[in-house]
């Protein structure tokens, strides 16, 4: 059967059929042109941005670290620029093959590989990281030629901190080390974040802490345009880095050099401060470490060398280590007795060589002093005197009169970490203890106050402050190592603004008494023989504190006992006498009496601070043996000694 079609149905149909193809050729139109308004004007400044960070790069101009100098302008930290060896682990296939086919071309050792893989838990996967650094120019160039092997891997030239003076003074310079996660944290929560982009390194002791915002300058940026791989291709624009400004320091490092020097391998610790305005020339830690370990991630085996030592090089003994000040205490004890009316100075107590409160007997001198007044006292060192005269006064009148010379404070010193130290009351041991039994005080236990023992705990920079302090007839300047800070751009120097002094109110026959009383004992007390042939005057204690304490009728047997338990010796004194320049304190750990060990390393510090004077090679190696009195061989000038770097 024929089918009959209709040639107009079918050209309807085809009608219909093409009017809905248009309609949808023009929706689709439509719809393409709705999208490009959106892109070309709704979304513009975004797609744009996209567009052009897809062929540019933002990248970080990391500021040059600011310089850190010493007070005659001696630099203690520079940066020096060297290539390193870095490898983008998110860019790497097998990154340990990798590794083993980059050290048949550049040189990798075993803790090479150790650093670069605690880097990596540090760090994010994306970040280029350290392999090798201080590339020598044929590493570069051996890489150089094989660089298309090594996808993700690339040379960079990067600045390096370093301490031209390796340990000397390293406890107050400090050093730098690699920002760590809780410090990125940190750092991602303040303001500096922006600042601190492409900074890898970071301040982490002393002055390189303390001062980190002026030393670490203005972060700049460079905006590159980058190939479809991500290569630079060339600089569109940069905004410069701002370089950090240089911290000119208090301290004299030549000084502080010999006093190091002075200590040789005994432990210890000296603080030297100028008791007119506060400023410290010297603050000495021994032992010291070198800073530069540090720069590039400290391996493991310098690691365990300095964190297992019993010397413990890494402590701060200046800021951090506490100690019974001894006998260096009894002058402020005499100035409190003063100022309070407990005493009269010329009350004559008799010293048998003992005294007994309680039951208890307490020693003193072997054989005695005989009767002794305040000046007496202070110039022999009389126990028996300042035994007694602690139970007169009490222990909270002892708190009340040390607390505003620093003893057991926070002195405001511009370092970070110092601790408070103990100064015992009432109060105090309330607080301190758990016990019932323990929270009371005993009236016993007031005794050993007096002669710098008991629970008196103190920093060395505690001690000098005080006697800073007293040197300046009452009036206390704030501690500080940093002097000015110079602006890396105008080169303009801008002093460092400090708080005025304050005056403790001393009456000036009170104090008086007790600094004619020092001069006593460098002039015919226990540090006589010290200051023999001495061009100046001086003043200043002697002291000897029990590292362990002994029974009630044990007697002190120094090689009895093994030579972290021996007794340490302290001495504190300030020159010259009449208008002091400086102050100072010091502690030798476990070398027994304050004249022997202490007070020698005193008379070099004031000889070379005031007369200009270095001591011999002899001479040095009789202070370090604890087997020197005055001064022996030929002296040298200050200015015919070099600085030399180890």
């Amino acid at each position: 059967m024929t089918e009959v079609r209709s040639s107009e149905a079918d050209a309807s149909r085809f009608r219909a059929r093409a009017v809905v193809v248009g309609a949808l050729v023009f929706l689709a139109f439509c719809l393409r042109a709705a999208r490009l308004v959106v892109w070309q004007v709704v979304r513009h400044e975004d797609l744009a941005a996209q567009a052009e960070s897809n062929r540019t790069a933002v990248v970080p101009i990391v500021p040059n670290r600011g310089l850190i100098l010493d007070r005659n302008g001696i630099v203690l930290a520079t940066n020096y620029s060297a290539y390193t060896l870095e490898i983008t682990p998110s860019r790497v296939g097998d990154l340990d093959e990798t590794i083993d086919d980059l050290s048949t071309v550049v040189e990798i050792q075993h803790r090479d590989r150790r650093r670069f893989k605690r880097l990596m838990e540090e760090s994010r996967n994306f970040e280029s990281l350290p392999i090798r650094t201080r590339l020598t120019d044929q590493e570069v160039a051996r890489f150089a030629a094989q660089r298309y092997h090594f996808p993700g891997v690339d040379i960079k030239a990067r600045l390096f901190r370093n301490y031209p003076l390796g340990d000397v003074g390293s406890h107050a310079i400090g050093y730098i080390g690699r920002i760590n996660q809780n410090e990125k944290t940190r750092i991602q929560d303040s303001e500096d974040e922006a600042n601190y982009r492409g900074t890898e390194y970071i301040g982490k002791l002393g002055v390189e802490q303390s001062f980190e915002s002026a030393l670490h300058g203005g972060t700049g940026v460079e905006r590159m345009e980058t190939s479809a791989g991500g290569r630079a291709v060339r600089r569109l624009s940069s905004h410069a880095a701002t370089p950090g400004d240089s911290v000119m320091l208090s301290i004299d490092i030549k000084l502080q050099k010999l006093i190091e020097q002075l200590y040789g391998t005994r432990r210890g610790a000296l603080v030297a401060i100028d008791p007119r305005n506060g400023e410290i020339l010297a603050l000495v830690s021994k032992p010291t470490f070198d800073p530069n370990l540090f720069v590039e991630g400290i391996d493991a085996e310098n690691w365990a060398v300095l964190n297992e030592s019993i010397d413990k090089p890494l402590f701060n003994r200046a800021l951090r280590g506490t100690y019974p000040p001894g006998s260096t205490y009894k002058p402020f004890m005499a100035l409190g007795a003063l100022q309070m009316g407990k005493r009269s100075p010329n009350l004559v107590i008799n010293d048998p060589g003992f005294y007994t409160f309680g039951g208890h007997t307490f020693r003193s001198h072997e054989g005695g002093l005989g009767g002794v007044d305040m000046l007496r006292a202070i110039q022999f060192s009389s126990n028996t005197y300042f035994y007694s005269l602690a139970v007169e006064m009490g222990v909270d009148n002892i708190h009340d009169f040390m607390k505003p010379l620093g003893f057991g404070q926070i002195t405001g010193v511009d370092l970070n970490g110092e601790l408070r130290g103990t100064l015992p009351s009432t109060e105090w041991k309330r607080n301190a203890y758990k016990r019932a039994d323990m929270k009371r005080w005993f009236p016993g236990e007031t005794v050993s106050l007096g002669i710098g023992q008991g629970y008196n705990n103190f920093t060395m920079l505690q001690l000098a402050l005080a006697e800073a302090t007293l040197a300046n007839g009452g009036t206390r300047y704030r501690p500080h190592i940093a002097k000015a800070v110079k602006n890396s751009v105008t080169g303009v120097v801008t002093e460092i603004v400090q708080p005025p002094g304050e005056n403790l109110g001393y009456l000036a026959k009170n104090v008086d008494l007790v600094r004619n009383a020092l001069v006593a004992v460098n002039k015919g007390g226990t540090g006589t023989r010290i200051f023999v042939g001495a061009p100046y005057s001086s003043a200043g204690k002697t002291g000897t504190a029990q590292a362990v304490s002994l029974g009630q009728n044990v007697k002190y047997n120094a090689k009895a006992l093994e030579e972290h338990q021996r007794d340490h010796s302290l001495f504190a004194a300030f020159a010259p006498a009449e208008e002091p320049t400086i102050a100072l304190a010091l502690i030798v750990e476990n070398a027994g009496f304050g004249a022997t060990s202490a007070g020698p390393i005193a008379r070099r510090v004031f000889d070379y601070w005031l007369s200009g004077v270095y001591p011999s090679e002899e001479d040095i190696a009789a202070v370090q043996k604890g087997q020197a009195g005055p001064p022996i061989g030929k002296s040298r000038k200050v200015s015919d000694v070099p600085l030399v770097a180890p």
